[in-house]
C-alpha cells in the first residue's frame, strides 16, 4: 500500500456510532465511538436512528479533529484546519477519502452514516469510498494478522457466516440459516429478563455451569440456532440452573462454529483462519478456534477488542484498500443497501487468488488424510481405507462422544442404503461406533475438487436426487465428499453416447439425516453449490449442470425451494425486540 495514505472513517450499521482515522505511514488507527444502549429488550431500529442523528457528528468531529492535529501540510507547513481550505485545493485536506459503511445493517442508521459521508466528502472535496461492513471485519484480520488469503468466520450480532476468497470475490461458504450469533444470544437473554447485549452475561453466567444437552445443528457449512434457542428458553422455565443453560449454550454455539470453521479450511486447503464481529470478543470461542486450528496445523489470528466490535476502524483500513485501487463512488452511486452481502462485493485491491491444496492420488503418494472430522488411513494397492473420526478437544466432552458415535453410526447406515438406491458409495466393511472407526472400500482417483467437470457435477445432481426420493439427505455434499475415478472399477459407461467415462463416488455421510423436508432437500443441494464457487474457477456452468442432473430424477419443486433459499436476505440486522 501507499505509504502515506490517510482516510477517516465511518460506522452506523446498528448500534456503534464510530468514526475513525487510518494513516498508512504509521499503520495507526484512531478510533471514536458512541455506543447506542437500549433500556431494554434489544436494539430499536427508531432509538437506534435517533442516536445516530445525535452521536455521528460528534465521533467524526473529535476524528477530524485528531486528522487536522496529526496532518502536516504541504512543504511542511502547520497542521492543516479542513474549516480554512479553499475550494481551489490551495491546501491540502487532513484526510485523502471519506470510506462509510454502506451496508449490511439498519435503513435509518446507515442513511444517517450515508449522508454525513457525502456531506464530508463534497466539503473536503475528497473522493468517497462505500465499504461492505461484513467483508470490513474480514480484512481487518488479514490486515493485522498479514495473512495471505485466510478463512474468514464471521461472529457479530446479526450475522453469522464463513467466507473465502475466490474468483475477485469473498465467496459465501457458509451461514446461519435463520439469525445471526448475537441475536440468537440476546433472544435467549431477553426471555431471561437479561438487559442488552446478552453475550457479557452469558459468558459471566457460564462460568459457574455445567453442561446439559441441547441441540446441535450444522449442515455442511451452513448451521441453525433456533432449535437450540428454543430448547434453552424450555430449559429455563423447567427451572433448569441458568448458569448450566448459559454454559451449554457457549459450548453447543461456539463448537458448531468451530466445525464449519474447520470444514471450510478442510474444504479451500487454506492454512489461515480470521475471527470477525462482535461475538468474537468471546473468550470461549477464541478458545475454541484456536485449539482447533492447533490440532490441524493451522494458524488463527482474532483482531483486538476495538476491531472485533462494530467500529469505523475497520472501515478505515479496507477504505485505504479499495481507494488505492481506485475503488472509489460517484455522490449518485452512494445508496446504502441494508441487505449488500459480502459475496456482492467485487475486491478489487487484491489479485493474490490461492491455490487450492493438492488431493491425494491413486499411487499412494499420501498414506493419511485430515480431513475435518476425521483421520483417513489409505491404503490404494489393498482397496481398504480406514476412517477414525478424532476426538476434538475444543467440543464438551459429553457433546464430542455423542457427535462422534452418532455421526459413526449414520455414515454407517446411510452409505448402505445410498448403495440400495443405486448411488455410487463405498463399500462399508466394518463399523466400531464407540472407537468411531470405519472401514470402508477405496475408491476414486481424486477428489472431485481437483478433477471437476460439468459432467461429474452433473452426476452429483442426479445423486442427491436419488437420495431425496429415498427420504434423507447426505448433509455435507462438498467437493471434498465426491470421489472421482477414471478408469477399471471406477468407470461407467454413458448410457446415451456408450463410451467409458469417469464415476462419481459420495462419500462421507455423517451428517445425513432422514427427513421428508423439502427445505432439507434444497438446503443439500445449496451445500453443494455453494462448495461449488468457493472450489471452482468457473463455477456458473458447473452450477447449471448440478441443477440440470438433479432436474433429470429429482422433483423441479425441490429446485424452486432451493431459489428461495438462495433468495434470502440472511444479512438483515434483525435484533428489534421480541
Amino acid at each position: 500500500m501507499n505509504s502515506d495514505i490517510r482516510i477517516l472513517g465511518i460506522e452506523g450499521t446498528a448500534w456503534a456510532a464510530s468514526a475513525a482515522v487510518y494513516d498508512s505511514a504509521t499503520d495507526d488507527v484512531f478510533i471514536e465511538s458512541d455506543a447506542y444502549q437500549p433500556d431494554s429488550g434489544g436494539i430499536h431500529p427508531r432509538e437506534a436512528a435517533e442516536h445516530m442523528h445525535d452521536a455521528i457528528p460528534r465521533v467524526v468531529e473529535t476524528a477530524l479533529e485528531h486528522a487536522r492535529e496529526t496532518h502536516d501540510g504541504p512543504a511542511g507547513e502547520a497542521p492543516v484546519d479542513v474549516d480554512e481550505r479553499s475550494s481551489s485545493g490551495q491546501q491540502a485536506a487532513p484526510v485523502d477519502a471519506i470510506a462509510f459503511s454502506r451496508g449490511p445493517g439498519l435503513g435509518p442508521c446507515l442513511r444517517i452514516v450515508g449522508t454525513a459521508a457525502r456531506a464530508l466528502s463534497q466539503a473536503l472535496e475528497v473522493p468517497l469510498v462505500g465499504v461492505n461492513h461484513m467483508v470490513a471485519h474480514l480484512e481487518i484480520g488479514r490486515h493485522t494478522a498479514d495473512f495471505d488469503s485466510p478463512v474468514c468466520l464471521n461472529a457479530s450480532g446479526a450475522n453469522a457466516h464463513l467466507l473465502a476468497y475466490r474468483n475477485g470475490r469473498y465467496r459465501v461458504l457458509g451461514e446461519t440459516m435463520d439469525t445471526g450469533v448475537g441475536n440468537a444470544i440476546d433472544k435467549f437473554t431477553r426471555h431471561v429478563g437479561w438487559s442488552h447485549p446478552g453475550g457479557p452475561k452469558v459468558e459471566a453466567a457460564a462460568e459457574d455451569g455445567e453442561y446439559v444437552d441441547l441441540p446441535y445443528v450444522v449442515k455442511g457449512m451452513d448451521f441453525s440456532f433456533s432449535g437450540i434457542m428454543s430448547a434453552a428458553k424450555q430449559a429455563y422455565d423447567d427451572e433448569t440452573p441458568v448458569e448450566d443453560i448459559c454454559f451449554s449454550l457457549q459450548e453447543n454455539i461456539f463448537g458448531m462454529l468451530t466445525e464449519v470453521a474447520e470444514r471450510a479450511l478442510s474444504l479451500t486447503g487454506s492454512d489461515e483462519l480470521v475471527l470477525g464481529g462482535g461475538v468474537g470478543q468471546n473468550e470461549r470461542l477464541r478458545e475454541m478456534l484456536a485449539e482447533m486450528c492447533a490440532q490441524r496445523g493451522a494458524e488463527f489470528h482474532a483482531p483486538e477488542p476495538r476491531f472485533l466490535r462494530d467500529n469505523a476502524g475497520m472501515i478505515a483500513v479496507l477504505g485505504a484498500k479499495m481507494y488505492e485501487a481506485g475503488d472509489t463512488l460517484e455522490i449518485e452511486d452512494s445508496q446504502v443497501d441494508p441487505n449488500y452481502r459480502p459475496d456482492q462485493v467485487p475486491v478489487t485491491w487484491r489479485r493474490d487468488e490461492p491455490e487450492l491444496a493438492a488431493g491425494r492420488g491413486a499411487d499412494g503418494s499420501e498414506t493419511q488424510v485430515r480431513g475435518a472430522e476425521a483421520l483417513v488411513d489409505l491404503e490404494p494397492e489393498t482397496g481398504r481405507v480406514t476412517k477414525h473420526r478424532e476426538v476434538k478437544s475444543y467440543r464438551h466432552p459429553e457433546l464430542d462422544e455423542r457427535l462422534r458415535r452418532e455421526r459413526t453410526t449414520l455414515e454407517a447406515r446411510l452409505t448402505s442404503l445410498a448403495r440400495r438406491e443405486g448411488v455410487p458409495t463405498p463399500v462399508l466393511s466394518d463399523v466400531d461406533p464407540r472407537e468411531a472407526r470405519l472401514e470402508l472400500e477405496y475408491v476414486g482417483e481424486t477428489d472431485l475438487r481437483d478433477g471437476l467437470t460439468a459432467e461429474c457435477v452433473r452426476d452429483v445432481g442426479r445423486h442427491l436426487a436419488r437420495l431425496h426420493w429415498a427420504g434423507f439427505v447426505h448433509g455435507d455434499p462438498t467437493t471434498r465428499n465426491v470421489r472421482v475415478g477414471r478408469a477399471g472399477r471406477d468407470a461407467s459407461r454413458d448410457e446415451r453416447t456408450d463410451e467409458v467415462r469417469e464415476r462419481t463416488v459420495l462419500i462421507d455421510f455423517g451428517l445425513g439425516y432422514h427427513t421428508d423436508h423439502v427445505e432439507d432437500y434444497a438446503m443439500d443441494i445449496h451445500v453443494f453449490d455453494q462448495s461449488l464457487v468457493g472450489t471452482a474457477d468457473d463455477p456458473d456452468p458447473l452450477r447449471e449442470a448440478l441443477r440440470e442432473g438433479y432436474r433429470e430424477v429429482g422433483e423441479e419443486r425441490v429446485l424452486e425451494r432451493l431459489r428461495d433459499v438462495e433468495g434470502r436476505g440472511r444479512y438483515v440486522t434483525d435484533d428489534a425486540p421480541e
